[in-house]
């Protein structure tokens, strides 16, 4: 599983999440901004380096990963693409997990922009 969590990277979703269920089974709609913080609460981790049949493999086994540590999350697609949903309060851990296991995390770079 090292092997192929290595050479990963991952973005976090800006909008914040929860779960709901439809006539497809369990899916996750966007939460208004002024929801923050309920008990429901998720955030999403989309995966940038890899796509198809592979980015699904790969988020299967970021769902293990998270798993041994007894973290709860769903990889739901969204948009076209699996995606990774933890509550928000498992942010923290989760990005310290995957950064163990060599997953690398981008970042949204605040600043002016240069024309």
């Amino acid at each position: 599983m090292l092997n192929t969590l290595q050479h990963s990277v991952v973005h976090r979703l800006p909008a914040s999440y929860r779960r709901c269920s439809g006539p497809v089974g369990v899916t996750v709609e966007p939460q208004a901004a002024n929801v923050l913080n309920s008990d429901d609460d998720l955030i999403g981790l989309r995966l940038l380096s890899h796509n198809g049949d592979s980015a699904w493999e790969i988020m299967q086994n970021i769902k293990l990963a998270l798993a041994d540590m007894q973290l709860e999350c769903s990889v739901l697609e969204l948009e076209g693409e699996p995606c990774l949903f933890v509550h928000r309060q498992d942010e923290c851990t989760t990005t310290c997990r995957l950064k163990n296991f060599g997953v690398g995390i981008a970042e949204t770079f605040a600043g002016e922009r240069r024309d």
